[in-house]
């Protein structure tokens, strides 16, 4: 991976990052927002302690481990990604109650109009924020858009320490199998 100054990533701060999408697909992801690494790059989830990428190999989403810069091929294993919040920043807590809240409604103009099968919120709290939800906890969810059902997955981010690769896996392999039209299975006690 590329290494970038502090001049760099800080040039990267309000970028926005293509999102990998196509109409009906199996699971769309969506993180809160790009990082500062992942807007230098380009590639989602880039920052190398982000979880994500091993946590949906290791859940049986992908054959093999993929690097950020393949998340293109997402699309063939009928996956893709995008955000909350559009914009790059270094932090979440960086973003307004009133971004996440339009982040909310343009995402779900946007899953209107890809009619995935399931969309992910990959962030308990970014998915209260974005649609109002204060309840909400990781799983499925009550609330569909159009015929799109509603999961939240625990947050990939290395400094969400109270879930670990192992638990993640356990969490997103629920939505493979949901996802794969198995019955849904009785979570373990997490985090």
């Amino acid at each position: 991976m590329a290494r970038f100054t502090p001049e760099e990533l800080e040039a990267a701060r309000g970028r926005v990052v293509p999102d990998v999408v196509a109409e009906g697909l199996h699971v769309l992801f969506c993180g809160i927002n790009p990082g500062l690494m992942t807007a230098a790059t380009g590639h989602h989830f880039a920052r190398p302690g982000n979880r994500f990428w091993p946590v949906l190999h290791r859940s049986g989403f992908t054959p093999r481990l993929l690097k950020p810069s393949e998340q293109q091929e997402l699309l063939s294993y009928g996956l893709g990604i995008t955000n909350v919040v559009a914009r790059a920043s270094a932090r979440a807590d960086e973003l307004s109650a009133e971004e996440y809240r339009e982040g909310g409604r343009l995402l779900a103009a946007k899953v209107a109009r890809l009619r995935p099968r399931w969309l992910a919120v990959v962030g308990v709290t970014a998915y209260r924020a974005a649609f109002d939800d204060r309840k909400a906890r990781v799983g499925p969810q009550a609330r569909t858009i159009g015929d799109t059902r509603v999961w939240v997955l625990p947050n990939p981010s290395g400094l969400n320490a109270h879930w670990t690769v192992e638990t993640m896996a356990e969490a997103f392999g629920r939505l493979r199998e949901a996802a794969e039209g198995r019955p849904e299975r009785t979570p373990t006690a997490g985090p």
